[in-house]
């Protein structure tokens, strides 16, 4: 990737590459011991939700601007419009702590156990007077689950050609430390795990979350096999200018930018990455805090403007034959469930996926 050093907080950077190391033998053990990867049904299609993935915190979880039932809502408009039946989606396990240690260090998963650091980390502080056990049910189980479905998106990518995790995008944390809403770094583990099971050897991530990927960005920093496009809105947080350094394609967008502009910069970084990277998966960070109105995004795109984005990235993947898997991260407007639910509708309509059960079998 980038030929800027790794950072030093990096836990995950600074590992050994040698496959003969043990670090990286036992990384390697730890993820083909894991049962993150099922089969699943012909009678299920690629879309991974459990209810499990919301966060009811006797609501205190109102006290941050990201709707935490987000998740559940996309479901049920869906199911609504007659595009998706609740028994059509397919539930993943909850990851393991030897699953997050494929990526995470000891110290750094023990430390979860304050509930005054979880509570920095998802940026609401009245989570620090709780017990841990209950900030581990509530909070933290939620995004356990969700990291089980980026990971196992992406086997069923390489198998339907597609697959949507309803939650996920962790994209602000790293191995070494969380923030931003973010506990677990998902799409590295994701990455890492496709690595050793699903025989990739290349995989892009498009990140356009109105805010940059800075955890994906450190954790792959020296990774030629990484290919990182990020188009962010570059005077909001995070605001991580070491962790831009290993950006491969860099897309720094102003606050106020319009729908039209913004397809347009699309566009030609879509134009860019077609030519400068070849991968084997697509991992497509589909934040929707660049609709008009959210207040930590500050861009200002429609909601036809975001269906439209998500489905230029779809095309993209699709006339290059690349299995991709879309992870909805951000989105701070309690309308972004909406957005998110005409969006997959859209793609439908488009063929651009396929919602219907696929033939068994048997």
């Amino acid at each position: 990737m980038a030929t800027s050093p790794a950072s030093s907080s990096s836990s995950f950077a600074a590992l050994p590459t040698s496959p003969a190391s043990g670090a990286e033998n036992l990384r390697r053990s730890r993820i083909l011991s894991s049962k993150l990867y099922f089969d699943v049904p012909r009678s299920k299609v690629p879309v991974i939700y459990t209810s499990s993935y919301n966060i009811t915190f006797l609501g205190i979880e109102k006290l941050h601007p990201f709707d935490s039932s987000k998740w559940g809502r996309v479901c049920e408009f869906l199911i609504k419009a007659g595009v998706l039946r609740k028994t059509q989606t397919v539930e993943p396990l909850e990851a393991t702590n030897d699953d997050l240690l494929v990526v995470h260090s000891e110290s750094y998963l023990k430390s979860l156990k304050s509930s005054l650091k979880v509570s920095i980390l998802v940026e609401v502080p009245p989570v620090a007077i709780f017990p841990n056990w209950l900030v581990q049910q509530k909070v933290l189980h939620p995004f356990r689950k969700q990291v089980g479905g980026s990971i196992l998106s992406a086997k069923l990518a390489l198998e339907r050609g597609w697959a949507i995790n309803v939650g996920g995008g962790f994209h602000h944390c790293s191995a070494a430390e969380g923030g931003g809403f973010c506990v677990y770094a998902d799409i590295t583990l994701c990455i890492q795990f496709t690595f050793v099971r699903l025989n990739i050897s290349r995989a892009m991530i498009i990140d356009l979350d109105a805010h940059q990927g800075n955890g994906h960005e450190k954790d792959f920093a020296n990774d030629d096999r990484v290919y990182i496009l990020d188009m962010y809105n570059a005077g909001i947080y995070p605001l991580d200018y070491e962790a831009r350094r290993y950006i491969n394609q860099k897309v720094e967008l102003v606050s106020g930018t319009n729908t039209e502009a913004y397809l347009e910069q699309l566009d030609k970084a879509l134009e860019v990455a077609k030519i400068n990277f070849d991968p084997g998966l697509i991992v497509y960070n589909a934040g929707t805090d660049i609709l008009e109105g959210d207040p930590l995004g500050r861009l200002k795109i429609s909601p036809e403007g975001v269906a439209m984005r998500d489905e230029k990235v779809f095309r993209f993947a699709k006339e290059r034959n690349i299995p991709l898997i879309m992870l909805t991260s951000g989105g701070y407007m309690k309308s972004s469930a909406r957005v998110i639910a005409d969006s997959i509708i859209n793609l439908k309509q488009k063929n651009l996926i396929d919602l219907t059960m696929l033939p068994s079998t048997s």
